[in-house]
Protein backbone atom coordinates (compact mmCIF):
# COMPACT_ATOMS: atom_id res chain seq x y z
CA UNK A 1 0.00 0.00 0.00
CA UNK A 2 1.20 3.85 -1.15
CA UNK A 3 0.87 5.29 2.44
CA UNK A 4 1.07 8.58 0.63
CA UNK A 5 -1.74 8.13 -1.37
CA UNK A 6 -4.00 7.74 0.92
CA UNK A 7 -5.48 10.35 3.27
CA UNK A 8 -5.72 9.70 6.55
CA UNK A 9 -5.59 12.44 9.31
CA UNK A 10 -8.86 13.91 10.51
CA UNK A 11 -6.70 17.27 11.93
CA UNK A 12 -4.17 19.24 10.16
CA UNK A 13 -0.76 20.02 11.59
CA UNK A 14 -0.55 23.05 13.73
CA UNK A 15 2.29 25.66 12.86
CA UNK A 16 3.50 28.78 14.74
CA UNK A 17 6.42 30.60 15.51
CA UNK A 18 6.31 31.58 19.13
CA UNK A 19 5.75 28.40 20.23
CA UNK A 20 3.61 25.31 20.59
CA UNK A 21 2.22 23.23 23.74
CA UNK A 22 0.85 19.94 22.73
CA UNK A 23 -1.23 17.38 25.16
CA UNK A 24 -3.75 15.40 25.69
CA UNK A 25 -6.28 17.80 27.12
CA UNK A 26 -7.18 21.15 25.58
CA UNK A 27 -6.96 22.99 29.11
CA UNK A 28 -3.98 21.37 29.53
CA UNK A 29 -2.63 22.87 25.97
CA UNK A 30 -3.76 26.28 26.77
CA UNK A 31 -2.73 26.42 30.64
CA UNK A 32 0.95 26.39 28.77
CA UNK A 33 -0.17 28.36 26.21
CA UNK A 34 -0.97 30.93 28.08
CA UNK A 35 2.40 30.72 30.89
CA UNK A 36 4.77 30.97 26.98
CA UNK A 37 2.38 34.24 26.57
CA UNK A 38 2.90 35.54 29.93
CA UNK A 39 6.58 35.22 29.34
CA UNK A 40 7.66 31.95 30.21
CA UNK A 41 9.68 29.54 28.14
CA UNK A 42 9.03 25.68 27.13
CA UNK A 43 9.74 24.71 30.95
CA UNK A 44 7.77 26.58 32.56
CA UNK A 45 4.68 26.23 29.80
CA UNK A 46 5.75 22.26 30.78
CA UNK A 47 4.85 22.85 34.72
CA UNK A 48 2.24 24.39 33.89
CA UNK A 49 0.62 22.13 31.43
CA UNK A 50 1.44 19.15 33.61
CA UNK A 51 -0.14 20.60 36.65
CA UNK A 52 -3.47 20.99 34.47
CA UNK A 53 -3.19 17.76 33.26
CA UNK A 54 -3.18 16.82 37.57
CA UNK A 55 -6.38 18.31 37.63
CA UNK A 56 -8.32 17.41 34.54
CA UNK A 57 -6.84 14.47 33.75
CA UNK A 58 -6.42 13.05 37.82
CA UNK A 59 -6.94 9.07 36.24
CA UNK A 60 -3.55 9.31 35.13
CA UNK A 61 -1.13 11.76 36.04
CA UNK A 62 -0.47 14.26 39.45
CA UNK A 63 1.70 14.71 42.77
CA UNK A 64 1.04 11.40 43.91
CA UNK A 65 3.34 9.77 41.02
CA UNK A 66 6.77 10.23 38.61
CA UNK A 67 7.67 12.02 35.85
CA UNK A 68 10.74 12.25 33.35
CA UNK A 69 11.60 14.72 31.23
CA UNK A 70 14.25 15.96 28.46
CA UNK A 71 15.08 19.70 27.57
CA UNK A 72 16.91 21.18 24.99
CA UNK A 73 18.98 24.63 25.68
CA UNK A 74 18.45 26.47 22.68
CA UNK A 75 21.75 28.54 23.64
CA UNK A 76 23.79 25.70 24.81
CA UNK A 77 22.76 23.54 22.35
CA UNK A 78 22.51 20.86 24.83
CA UNK A 79 19.94 17.75 25.35
CA UNK A 80 19.40 17.11 29.60
CA UNK A 81 17.93 14.56 31.18
CA UNK A 82 15.59 14.92 34.65
CA UNK A 83 14.31 11.99 36.72
CA UNK A 84 11.93 12.76 38.57
CA UNK A 85 11.20 9.06 39.69
CA UNK A 86 10.77 7.86 43.83
CA UNK A 87 12.34 5.38 45.15
CA UNK A 88 11.39 2.40 47.38
CA UNK A 89 11.24 2.98 51.41
CA UNK A 90 13.97 1.86 53.49
CA UNK A 91 11.83 -0.88 54.99
CA UNK A 92 10.84 -2.78 51.46
CA UNK A 93 11.76 -6.31 51.60
CA UNK A 94 11.23 -9.05 49.31
CA UNK A 95 11.19 -11.17 52.22
CA UNK A 96 7.97 -9.27 53.45
CA UNK A 97 6.45 -9.60 50.39
CA UNK A 98 6.64 -13.50 49.90
CA UNK A 99 6.18 -13.61 53.92
CA UNK A 100 2.76 -12.05 52.83
CA UNK A 101 2.05 -14.70 50.41
CA UNK A 102 2.60 -13.21 47.29
CA UNK A 103 4.78 -14.98 44.43
CA UNK A 104 5.71 -11.59 42.66
CA UNK A 105 5.13 -7.85 43.14
CA UNK A 106 0.96 -6.92 44.56
CA UNK A 107 -0.19 -3.57 42.44
CA UNK A 108 -3.00 -2.11 44.44
CA UNK A 109 -1.94 -2.89 48.42
CA UNK A 110 0.67 -0.05 50.45
CA UNK A 111 3.70 -1.94 49.46
CA UNK A 112 3.37 -1.12 45.73
CA UNK A 113 3.21 2.31 46.18
CA UNK A 114 6.52 4.27 45.87
CA UNK A 115 7.75 7.62 46.90
CA UNK A 116 5.99 10.22 44.36
CA UNK A 117 8.92 12.08 42.42
CA UNK A 118 6.47 14.43 40.78
CA UNK A 119 6.52 17.55 42.85
CA UNK A 120 10.12 17.63 43.04
CA UNK A 121 10.40 17.05 39.57
CA UNK A 122 9.03 19.97 39.02
CA UNK A 123 10.64 22.02 41.18
CA UNK A 124 13.93 21.04 40.05
CA UNK A 125 12.93 21.84 36.02
CA UNK A 126 11.80 25.00 36.77
CA UNK A 127 15.05 26.06 38.88
CA UNK A 128 17.34 24.59 36.29
CA UNK A 129 15.66 25.70 32.90
CA UNK A 130 12.73 27.96 34.00
CA UNK A 131 11.90 31.43 34.03
CA UNK A 132 8.53 31.47 36.35
CA UNK A 133 7.91 30.10 39.97
CA UNK A 134 6.33 27.11 41.16
CA UNK A 135 3.47 29.02 42.52
CA UNK A 136 3.02 31.47 38.92
CA UNK A 137 2.75 28.27 36.73
CA UNK A 138 0.29 26.72 39.19
CA UNK A 139 -2.34 29.07 38.69
CA UNK A 140 -4.08 28.06 36.06
CA UNK A 141 -4.46 24.46 37.76
CA UNK A 142 -5.58 25.70 40.93
CA UNK A 143 -8.29 27.56 39.56
CA UNK A 144 -10.18 24.63 37.38
CA UNK A 145 -10.02 22.09 40.41
CA UNK A 146 -11.32 24.57 42.52
CA UNK A 147 -13.79 26.14 39.94
CA UNK A 148 -14.38 23.15 38.04
CA UNK A 149 -13.91 22.49 34.21
CA UNK A 150 -16.09 20.00 31.77
CA UNK A 151 -14.97 16.91 31.64
CA UNK A 152 -13.74 15.43 28.51
CA UNK A 153 -15.03 12.15 26.37
CA UNK A 154 -12.47 9.83 26.62
CA UNK A 155 -11.28 10.46 30.26
CA UNK A 156 -14.66 10.02 31.64
CA UNK A 157 -14.92 6.71 29.89
CA UNK A 158 -11.24 5.95 31.63
CA UNK A 159 -12.62 7.34 34.88
CA UNK A 160 -15.57 5.34 34.94
CA UNK A 161 -12.38 2.02 34.73
CA UNK A 162 -11.31 3.77 37.92
CA UNK A 163 -14.50 3.77 40.29
CA UNK A 164 -14.51 0.11 42.21
CA UNK A 165 -10.51 0.91 42.81
CA UNK A 166 -10.75 4.10 44.06
CA UNK A 167 -13.67 2.97 46.52
CA UNK A 168 -11.98 -0.50 47.51
CA UNK A 169 -15.18 -2.22 46.22
CA UNK A 170 -15.18 -5.80 47.41
CA UNK A 171 -16.65 -7.02 43.83
CA UNK A 172 -13.76 -5.14 42.06
CA UNK A 173 -11.58 -8.11 40.77
CA UNK A 174 -7.94 -6.95 41.22
CA UNK A 175 -6.36 -10.50 42.55
CA UNK A 176 -4.44 -8.37 45.34
CA UNK A 177 -6.73 -6.05 46.68
CA UNK A 178 -6.23 -4.91 50.32
CA UNK A 179 -9.16 -2.84 51.37
CA UNK A 180 -7.29 -1.85 54.77
CA UNK A 181 -9.10 -0.24 57.98
CA UNK A 182 -9.57 2.98 56.75
CA UNK A 183 -12.30 4.76 54.72
CA UNK A 184 -11.47 4.67 51.37
CA UNK A 185 -10.82 8.75 50.30
CA UNK A 186 -11.16 7.63 46.26
CA UNK A 187 -14.64 9.53 46.87
CA UNK A 188 -12.97 13.13 46.54
CA UNK A 189 -12.31 12.36 42.74
CA UNK A 190 -15.86 11.18 42.11
CA UNK A 191 -19.22 12.56 42.00
CA UNK A 192 -21.55 10.69 44.70
CA UNK A 193 -19.65 8.04 44.00
CA UNK A 194 -19.33 7.77 40.63
CA UNK A 195 -17.07 9.06 37.75
CA UNK A 196 -18.05 12.12 36.14
CA UNK A 197 -19.50 12.04 32.72
CA UNK A 198 -18.49 13.42 29.29
CA UNK A 199 -19.35 17.11 30.03
CA UNK A 200 -19.97 17.18 33.29
CA UNK A 201 -18.54 19.76 35.57
CA UNK A 202 -16.04 18.55 38.07
CA UNK A 203 -14.34 20.27 40.69
CA UNK A 204 -11.70 18.61 43.04
CA UNK A 205 -11.41 21.41 45.95
CA UNK A 206 -9.05 19.10 48.17
CA UNK A 207 -6.86 19.16 45.38
CA UNK A 208 -7.29 22.84 44.85
CA UNK A 209 -5.79 22.95 48.19
CA UNK A 210 -3.04 20.98 47.94
CA UNK A 211 -1.45 22.61 44.71
CA UNK A 212 -2.06 26.00 47.00
CA UNK A 213 -0.15 24.85 49.73
CA UNK A 214 2.73 23.46 47.09
CA UNK A 215 2.56 27.08 45.48
CA UNK A 216 2.76 28.69 48.68
CA UNK A 217 5.44 26.34 50.42
CA UNK A 218 7.32 24.78 47.14
CA UNK A 219 8.04 20.97 46.96
CA UNK A 220 8.73 20.68 50.53
CA UNK A 221 5.07 21.13 51.26
CA UNK A 222 4.82 17.67 50.02
CA UNK A 223 8.32 16.40 51.60
CA UNK A 224 8.28 16.86 54.87
CA UNK A 225 5.41 18.09 57.45
CA UNK A 226 1.46 17.67 57.41
CA UNK A 227 1.21 15.99 53.64
CA UNK A 228 4.35 13.93 54.38
CA UNK A 229 2.52 12.55 57.75
CA UNK A 230 -0.61 12.03 56.01
CA UNK A 231 0.57 9.91 52.75
CA UNK A 232 2.88 7.93 55.35
CA UNK A 233 0.04 7.39 57.61
CA UNK A 234 -2.20 5.98 54.69
CA UNK A 235 -0.03 3.84 52.82
CA UNK A 236 1.33 2.36 56.31
CA UNK A 237 -2.71 1.43 56.84
CA UNK A 238 -2.53 -0.37 53.63
CA UNK A 239 0.84 -2.53 54.53
CA UNK A 240 2.85 -0.23 53.09
CA UNK A 241 6.09 1.18 54.29
CA UNK A 242 6.80 4.59 53.48
CA UNK A 243 7.97 6.74 56.43
CA UNK A 244 8.35 10.25 56.80
CA UNK A 245 11.98 10.16 56.30
CA UNK A 246 12.01 8.17 53.09
CA UNK A 247 9.37 11.40 52.03
CA UNK A 248 12.08 13.97 53.18
CA UNK A 249 14.82 11.79 51.86
CA UNK A 250 13.56 12.12 47.80
CA UNK A 251 15.33 13.88 45.48
CA UNK A 252 15.34 14.46 41.81
CA UNK A 253 18.26 13.25 39.55
CA UNK A 254 19.87 14.83 36.50
CA UNK A 255 21.59 12.70 34.34
CA UNK A 256 23.23 12.66 30.57
CA UNK A 257 20.63 11.44 27.96
CA UNK A 258 21.42 8.36 26.07
CA UNK A 259 21.12 8.65 22.23
CA UNK A 260 21.27 6.53 18.76
CA UNK A 261 22.31 7.73 15.58
CA UNK A 262 19.25 7.39 13.28
CA UNK A 263 19.80 8.48 9.40
CA UNK A 264 20.86 12.09 9.84
CA UNK A 265 19.24 12.14 13.42
CA UNK A 266 19.50 11.53 16.98
CA UNK A 267 17.36 10.19 19.31
CA UNK A 268 17.18 11.43 23.13
CA UNK A 269 15.82 9.11 25.41
CA UNK A 270 16.21 9.48 29.53
CA UNK A 271 18.83 6.45 30.25
CA UNK A 272 17.51 3.49 32.90
CA UNK A 273 15.58 3.25 35.30
CA UNK A 274 13.79 4.55 32.07
CA UNK A 275 12.65 2.05 29.51
CA UNK A 276 14.12 4.38 26.69
CA UNK A 277 16.92 1.99 26.75
CA UNK A 278 14.15 -0.75 24.87
CA UNK A 279 14.08 1.98 21.70
CA UNK A 280 17.65 2.94 21.61
CA UNK A 281 18.58 -0.66 21.27
CA UNK A 282 15.46 -0.74 18.13
CA UNK A 283 16.73 2.10 16.37
CA UNK A 284 19.84 1.12 16.58
CA UNK A 285 19.03 -2.44 14.81
CA UNK A 286 16.48 -0.80 12.30
CA UNK A 287 19.17 1.16 11.15
CA UNK A 288 20.93 -1.69 9.22
CA UNK A 289 18.04 -2.06 6.95
CA UNK A 290 16.62 0.13 4.25
CA UNK A 291 13.03 0.75 5.76
CA UNK A 292 12.29 3.08 3.26
CA UNK A 293 12.86 0.71 0.34
CA UNK A 294 10.66 -2.07 1.82
CA UNK A 295 7.45 -3.20 1.19
CA UNK A 296 4.78 -2.19 4.33
CA UNK A 297 4.40 -6.15 5.52
CA UNK A 298 8.98 -6.07 4.97
CA UNK A 299 8.79 -3.34 7.54
CA UNK A 300 6.29 -3.92 9.98
CA UNK A 301 8.12 -7.56 10.37
CA UNK A 302 11.10 -5.93 10.48
CA UNK A 303 10.60 -2.99 13.14
CA UNK A 304 8.47 -5.67 14.79
CA UNK A 305 11.56 -8.06 15.38
CA UNK A 306 13.77 -5.14 16.26
CA UNK A 307 11.23 -4.28 19.37
CA UNK A 308 11.22 -7.97 20.39
CA UNK A 309 15.15 -7.57 21.01
CA UNK A 310 14.90 -4.18 21.93
CA UNK A 311 12.32 -5.40 24.93
CA UNK A 312 14.09 -8.87 25.58
CA UNK A 313 17.10 -6.48 26.90
CA UNK A 314 15.47 -4.01 28.51
CA UNK A 315 13.22 -6.14 30.54
CA UNK A 316 16.53 -7.87 31.97
CA UNK A 317 19.10 -5.12 32.09
CA UNK A 318 16.55 -1.42 33.02
CA UNK A 319 16.81 -1.18 36.47
CA UNK A 320 18.44 1.34 39.01
CA UNK A 321 22.05 1.79 38.03
CA UNK A 322 23.07 3.05 41.20
CA UNK A 323 22.49 0.50 43.07
CA UNK A 324 22.34 -2.52 40.38
CA UNK A 325 25.22 -2.47 37.64
CA UNK A 326 24.01 -2.54 34.01
CA UNK A 327 26.58 -2.25 31.45
CA UNK A 328 25.22 0.45 29.64
CA UNK A 329 27.85 1.83 27.42
CA UNK A 330 27.53 -1.65 25.49
CA UNK A 331 23.60 -2.16 25.14
CA UNK A 332 23.49 0.95 23.02
CA UNK A 333 26.27 0.52 21.09
CA UNK A 334 26.19 -0.03 17.21
CA UNK A 335 28.60 -2.63 17.60
CA UNK A 336 26.84 -4.93 20.38
CA UNK A 337 23.40 -3.95 17.67
CA UNK A 338 25.33 -5.84 15.18
CA UNK A 339 25.48 -8.68 16.63
CA UNK A 340 22.22 -8.72 17.98
CA UNK A 341 20.68 -7.60 14.22
CA UNK A 342 21.99 -11.12 13.37
CA UNK A 343 19.51 -12.75 15.08
CA UNK A 344 16.54 -11.29 12.63
CA UNK A 345 14.96 -13.88 10.37
CA UNK A 346 13.62 -11.63 7.33
CA UNK A 347 10.98 -14.44 6.73
CA UNK A 348 10.19 -15.59 9.91
CA UNK A 349 8.48 -14.13 13.04
CA UNK A 350 10.87 -15.18 16.52
CA UNK A 351 9.10 -17.23 19.59
CA UNK A 352 11.66 -17.42 21.44
CA UNK A 353 13.54 -13.79 22.15
CA UNK A 354 16.68 -14.18 24.60
CA UNK A 355 18.13 -10.95 26.26
CA UNK A 356 21.69 -10.41 25.23
CA UNK A 357 25.44 -10.30 27.09
CA UNK A 358 26.60 -7.14 25.85
CA UNK A 359 29.76 -8.26 28.02
CA UNK A 360 30.80 -10.95 25.10
CA UNK A 361 31.86 -8.26 22.02
CA UNK A 362 1.88 1.76 31.39
CA UNK A 363 -1.90 5.30 32.44
CA UNK A 364 0.26 8.58 31.47
CA UNK A 365 0.33 11.92 30.38
CA UNK A 366 2.65 13.27 27.96
CA UNK A 367 3.20 16.82 26.74
CA UNK A 368 5.43 18.49 24.40
CA UNK A 369 6.36 22.05 24.61
CA UNK A 370 8.96 24.62 22.24
CA UNK A 371 8.99 28.70 22.93
CA UNK A 372 9.89 30.57 20.25
CA UNK A 373 13.65 30.58 21.37
CA UNK A 374 13.80 27.13 20.34
CA UNK A 375 13.93 25.58 23.76
CA UNK A 376 11.88 22.33 23.66
CA UNK A 377 10.35 20.52 26.80
CA UNK A 378 9.34 16.48 26.02
CA UNK A 379 7.78 16.11 29.81
CA UNK A 380 5.86 12.91 30.86
CA UNK A 381 4.12 12.51 34.44
CA UNK A 382 2.04 9.37 35.28
CA UNK A 383 0.56 7.17 37.93
CA UNK A 384 0.40 4.28 36.40
CA UNK A 385 -2.28 1.84 35.64
CA UNK A 386 -5.06 5.10 35.88
CA UNK A 387 -5.03 5.60 39.43
CA UNK A 388 -2.12 4.01 40.62
CA UNK A 389 -2.20 1.97 43.62
CA UNK A 390 -6.06 3.84 44.19
CA UNK A 391 -4.94 4.89 46.98
CA UNK A 392 -6.01 8.55 47.19
CA UNK A 393 -4.33 10.54 50.66
CA UNK A 394 -7.27 11.87 52.74
CA UNK A 395 -8.39 15.21 52.63
CA UNK A 396 -5.52 15.78 49.75
CA UNK A 397 -7.38 15.14 46.35
CA UNK A 398 -3.99 13.24 45.68
CA UNK A 399 -4.33 9.59 44.04
CA UNK A 400 -0.49 7.61 44.88
CA UNK A 401 1.51 5.58 41.94
CA UNK A 402 2.13 1.97 42.26
CA UNK A 403 5.38 2.06 40.69
CA UNK A 404 6.76 -0.38 43.22
CA UNK A 405 4.83 -3.43 41.55
CA UNK A 406 7.19 -3.35 38.86
CA UNK A 407 10.00 -4.43 41.04
CA UNK A 408 11.16 -8.09 40.55
CA UNK A 409 11.25 -10.56 43.75
CA UNK A 410 14.44 -12.73 42.24
CA UNK A 411 17.45 -11.30 44.60
CA UNK A 412 19.60 -11.96 41.66
CA UNK A 413 17.84 -9.80 38.93
CA UNK A 414 18.72 -5.82 38.23
CA UNK A 415 15.61 -4.91 39.34
CA UNK A 416 14.50 -7.09 42.22
CA UNK A 417 13.07 -4.93 45.23
CA UNK A 418 15.83 -3.24 47.10
CA UNK A 419 15.69 -0.33 49.75
CA UNK A 420 15.84 2.87 48.42
CA UNK A 421 15.52 2.04 45.04
CA UNK A 422 14.31 3.43 41.79
CA UNK A 423 12.14 0.39 39.86
CA UNK A 424 12.28 -0.29 36.14
CA UNK A 425 9.87 2.58 34.68
CA UNK A 426 7.60 2.67 31.93
CA UNK A 427 7.20 6.13 31.06
CA UNK A 428 9.96 8.12 28.57
CA UNK A 429 10.38 10.87 27.06
CA UNK A 430 11.91 11.49 23.40
CA UNK A 431 13.66 13.89 21.55
CA UNK A 432 15.42 14.42 18.27
CA UNK A 433 18.76 16.86 17.12
CA UNK A 434 19.79 17.38 13.63
CA UNK A 435 22.85 19.14 12.71
CA UNK A 436 23.28 20.24 15.81
CA UNK A 437 20.12 21.73 16.68
CA UNK A 438 16.47 20.73 17.65
CA UNK A 439 14.58 18.28 15.87
CA UNK A 440 11.88 17.24 17.32
CA UNK A 441 10.04 17.44 20.60
CA UNK A 442 7.58 14.30 20.95
CA UNK A 443 6.73 11.10 23.09
CA UNK A 444 4.10 8.14 23.22
CA UNK A 445 2.36 7.40 26.31
CA UNK A 446 1.50 4.37 27.43
CA UNK A 447 3.11 1.62 29.42
CA UNK A 448 5.40 -0.72 27.14
CA UNK A 449 3.82 1.11 24.57
CA UNK A 450 6.18 3.94 24.86
CA UNK A 451 9.15 3.07 23.73
CA UNK A 452 7.17 1.30 20.82
CA UNK A 453 5.75 4.42 19.73
CA UNK A 454 9.02 6.28 19.78
CA UNK A 455 10.09 4.23 17.33
CA UNK A 456 7.45 4.14 14.98
CA UNK A 457 7.04 8.01 15.02
CA UNK A 458 10.74 7.97 14.61
CA UNK A 459 10.11 5.67 11.04
CA UNK A 460 7.44 7.50 10.06
CA UNK A 461 9.01 10.84 10.60
CA UNK A 462 12.39 9.98 9.12
CA UNK A 463 12.16 6.69 6.44
CA UNK A 464 8.61 8.06 5.46
CA UNK A 465 9.28 11.79 5.83
CA UNK A 466 5.75 11.84 7.23
CA UNK A 467 4.82 15.23 8.84
CA UNK A 468 4.16 14.94 12.06
CA UNK A 469 0.32 14.91 12.56
CA UNK A 470 0.69 12.42 9.50
CA UNK A 471 3.15 9.88 11.26
CA UNK A 472 0.55 10.03 14.49
CA UNK A 473 -2.96 9.03 12.71
CA UNK A 474 -1.60 6.11 11.32
CA UNK A 475 -2.23 2.84 12.36
CA UNK A 476 -0.07 1.24 14.75
CA UNK A 477 1.17 -2.73 16.25
CA UNK A 478 2.41 -3.43 19.53
CA UNK A 479 4.13 -6.00 21.55
CA UNK A 480 1.50 -6.97 23.69
CA UNK A 481 1.66 -6.91 27.81
CA UNK A 482 -0.21 -8.91 30.48
CA UNK A 483 -3.79 -7.49 30.40
CA UNK A 484 -2.91 -5.88 34.09
CA UNK A 485 -0.61 -3.98 32.73
CA UNK A 486 2.20 -5.24 34.99
CA UNK A 487 4.69 -7.86 34.88
CA UNK A 488 7.91 -8.77 32.37
CA UNK A 489 6.53 -8.88 28.71
CA UNK A 490 6.55 -11.81 26.44
CA UNK A 491 9.00 -10.32 23.28
CA UNK A 492 7.73 -13.62 21.34
CA UNK A 493 4.09 -12.93 22.24
CA UNK A 494 1.01 -11.46 20.66
CA UNK A 495 0.89 -8.65 18.72
CA UNK A 496 -1.57 -5.89 18.67
CA UNK A 497 -2.63 -4.16 15.31
CA UNK A 498 -4.48 -1.12 14.81
CA UNK A 499 -7.43 -1.43 12.37
CA UNK A 500 -6.65 0.33 9.40
CA UNK A 501 -3.90 -2.05 8.45
CA UNK A 502 -4.00 -3.38 4.34
CA UNK A 503 -5.62 -6.76 4.94
CA UNK A 504 -2.65 -8.14 2.49
CA UNK A 505 0.15 -6.70 5.03
CA UNK A 506 -2.03 -8.37 7.92
CA UNK A 507 -1.45 -11.90 5.49
CA UNK A 508 1.78 -11.38 5.17
CA UNK A 509 2.52 -10.72 8.77
CA UNK A 510 0.62 -14.10 9.98
CA UNK A 511 2.14 -16.01 7.11
CA UNK A 512 5.26 -15.35 9.02
CA UNK A 513 4.28 -16.44 12.05
CA UNK A 514 3.55 -13.22 13.99
CA UNK A 515 0.30 -13.76 16.15
CA UNK A 516 -1.91 -10.50 15.45
CA UNK A 517 -4.82 -9.27 17.93
CA UNK A 518 -6.27 -6.91 16.23
CA UNK A 519 -7.43 -4.06 18.09
CA UNK A 520 -10.28 -1.08 16.99
CA UNK A 521 -12.63 1.35 18.57
CA UNK A 522 -12.30 2.65 21.94
CA UNK A 523 -9.82 0.02 22.42
CA UNK A 524 -7.33 2.02 20.29
CA UNK A 525 -6.20 3.82 23.22
CA UNK A 526 -3.83 0.89 24.43
CA UNK A 527 -1.19 2.27 21.28
CA UNK A 528 -0.80 5.29 23.36
CA UNK A 529 -1.10 9.18 22.96
CA UNK A 530 1.35 10.69 21.26
CA UNK A 531 2.27 14.36 20.94
CA UNK A 532 4.83 15.44 18.28
CA UNK A 533 6.60 19.20 17.57
CA UNK A 534 9.13 19.82 14.97
CA UNK A 535 11.26 22.80 14.31
CA UNK A 536 13.01 24.11 11.34
CA UNK A 537 15.92 25.52 12.15
CA UNK A 538 16.21 27.95 9.48
CA UNK A 539 13.35 29.65 10.01
CA UNK A 540 12.30 28.74 13.46
CA UNK A 541 8.67 27.70 12.15
CA UNK A 542 7.19 25.15 14.57
CA UNK A 543 5.15 22.27 12.88
CA UNK A 544 3.07 20.26 15.37
CA UNK A 545 0.69 17.00 15.98
CA UNK A 546 -1.52 16.15 18.35
CA UNK A 547 -3.05 12.46 18.99
CA UNK A 548 -6.03 11.64 17.41
CA UNK A 549 -6.85 9.11 19.60
CA UNK A 550 -6.92 11.46 22.51
CA UNK A 551 -9.30 14.39 23.89
CA UNK A 552 -6.11 16.49 23.42
CA UNK A 553 -4.51 18.95 20.35
CA UNK A 554 -1.84 20.70 19.96
CA UNK A 555 -2.02 24.59 19.94
CA UNK A 556 0.34 27.74 19.15
CA UNK A 557 1.16 31.54 18.57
Amino acid sequence: MDFDAVFRSRRSNVRATRGIVATSQPLAAMAGLDTLKAGGNAADAAIATAAMLNVVQPTSTGIGGDCFALFWDAKAKQVTALNGSGRAPAAASIDEIKRLGYAKMPNFTGQAVSIPGTVAGWSDLLERHGRMSLADVLQPAIWHAENGYPVSEIIARGWASQVKKLLRSPDWASGDLDNGPEQPSGHELLIDGRAPRPGELMRIPTLGETLRGIAAGGKDYIYRDEFARKLSRHVQQYGGWITEADMAAHVSTWDDPISADYRGVTLYECPPNGQGLAAIIAVNLAVGFDLAAMSPADRVHTMIECMRLGFADAQQWVCDPRVSDIPLDELVSPAYAARRRARINPQVAAKNVPYGDPMAGSDTVYLSAVDGEGNACSFINSLYMGTGSGLVVPGTGVSLQNRAALFVLDPEHPNALAANKRPYHTIIPAMTTRGGELHASYGVMGGYSQPQGHFQMLVNLIDLDMSPQKALDMPRWQLAWPGNGVGALDPGGLIEIEEGWDFAVLAELTRRGHRLAPVDGFARTVFGMGQIILRDPETGILTAGSEPRSDGCAVGW
